[in-house]
């Protein structure tokens, strides 16, 4: 949008001279980590009884990862409930059991790695594959270099604008506020694995990098 007033009678431009615009930069970068939410969802009867069989299934699936080089220090619990399930029976509510849930966050830097990862996962006891995404460690760096983008942007359209109305536009801006980023990975929605599939296979794709500004140009007439 721009604002447009006469000047003042004294010949100069008044303050209200001004391009109000709009700026985004965007980035299309590789990702370079992979983040997999994976887990063992295990029901039974008795509780500490299925506390205990969840257990020993999620140290076998740490293990098989750990085997695979994933260091401790990039697995972790994500999430972990104990669910009472019922069966609805002519409006009678009848006690199945418990459901025990427990959720991994397992950070991957070799992408080559993240079908082995899941398939592995699955072979020793993973029953719930959740959100696999793809980002990068350096997002501040690109961000950086988006809001660059950005600000050329908004310069570029003050112009357009200034020489659509044929004034000359002071080009450094008298105001410039940061909109917002945003970073958009590449992911894969939630999926309940089976024992045996065949081997997975996850393409990375390319992640977005999203800034947005907004900034104020004054202009002078040319009378």
């Amino acid at each position: 949008m721009y604002n447009y007033l006469p000047p003042n009678r004294n010949g100069l431009h008044h303050k209200g001279h001004l391009i109000k615009v709009t700026g985004e930069g965007e980035l299309a970068i590789q990702p370079d980590t992979a983040l997999v939410k994976l887990g063992v969802i295990t029901e039974n009867k008795e509780l500490i009884t299925g506390q205990q069989q969840n257990s020993v299934e999620v140290t076998k699936v740490i293990n098989a990862l750990q085997g695979l080089g994933i260091p401790n220090n990039q697995l972790q619990t994500f999430d972990y409930r104990i669910e009472s399930d019922y069966d609805f029976d002519q409006g009678k509510q009848i006690f199945r059991g418990y459901k025990i849930t427990h959720l991994l966050q397992v950070k991957i830097e070799d992408l080559q790695l993240v079908g082995k990862v899941v398939d592995t996962a699955v072979q020793n006891g993973v029953n719930y594959v959740s959100n696999v995404q793809f980002t990068a460690k350096n997002k501040d760096t690109f961000y950086q270099q988006a809001l660059v983008l950005a600000l050329n942007n908004a310069i570029e359209k003050a112009k357009t604008i200034a020489e659509t109305l044929n004034v000359t536009l002071i080009p450094t801006p008298s105001l410039v506020v940061e909109g917002g980023s945003s970073v958009q990975p590449f992911s894969h929605p939630s999926q309940t694995f089976v024992k045996g599939v065949s081997t997975t296979q996850f393409e990375p794709g390319q992640i977005l990098v999203k800034a947005t500004i907004s900034a104020e140009f004054h202009y002078r007439t040319p009378y």
